[in-house]
């Protein structure tokens, strides 16, 4: 069964996943103590049930398991949740480290590992999903502006041009300053547009 360790509801959660229940139990012990609520699992199946009854800041997976690999299982996990992972293997081949990498590892911990001391790197991990979600917040409330209203798009275009800037980078200041004008953005960007066209007297 999962274990489970109550925290404040800001602590980040962690799922903690080895085959090896020793190791686990002890890595578990050690990172609630540092202040993480933890979560443990001892099989990928598990990991997978975890992950779908409840929302976690970053997954340690370790890499080598019976039945699925931690690589796959990462791949699981972040397709089915969104839930992004850091490794940790007694191995630290390059190869295996490379393969980790490139599948989208956000940090790698070669066994045995002091608790205490993963806290930079989990610190790190939990730093890099915060920014690679906003990054996909952006996208996808881009992909929905352009596809919604044309004048985003024109806009969004305005922007890359005047400050030579990428389409999602033109998206985000669009949306911040829209926001801090306490605009909708649809009625921002045309009121930017506006300003644009030849004799219009609209906001810059």
């Amino acid at each position: 069964m999962p274990s489970h360790s109550p925290a404040p509801s800001d602590t980040p959660a962690l799922l903690l996943v080895d085959d090896d229940r020793l190791a686990l139990a002890t890595t578990a012990q050690g990172l609630r103590q540092t202040g993480y609520a933890v979560v443990t699992a001892d099989s990928p199946e598990q990991a997978l049930a975890c992950a779908g009854a409840e929302a976690f800041a970053l997954a340690v997976l370790d890499m080598r398991m019976p039945g699925l690999s931690g690589i796959e299982l990462a791949h699981l996990l972040e397709r089915r949740h969104g839930l992004r992972s850091l490794f940790l293997s007694a191995h630290g081949e390059r190869q295996e480290v490379s393969e980790a990498i490139a599948q989208g590892a956000l940090g790698y911990l070669v066994k045995p590992v002091d608790p205490a001391r993963m806290v930079p790197t989990i610190e790190a991990a939990l730093a890099r999903a915060r920014d690679l979600d906003t990054l996909r917040s952006t996208q996808q409330q881009l992909e929905q502006a352009l596809a919604g209203d044309r004048v985003v798009s024109v806009a969004v275009g305005l922007i890359m041009a005047r400050r030579r800037l990428p389409e999602q980078a033109a998206f985000a200041a669009l949306r911040d300053e829209a926001r801090r004008r306490r605009r909708k953005l649809p009625d921002y960007c045309s009121e930017l547009v506006a300003s644009q066209a030849p004799h219009a007297d609209g906001p810059a």
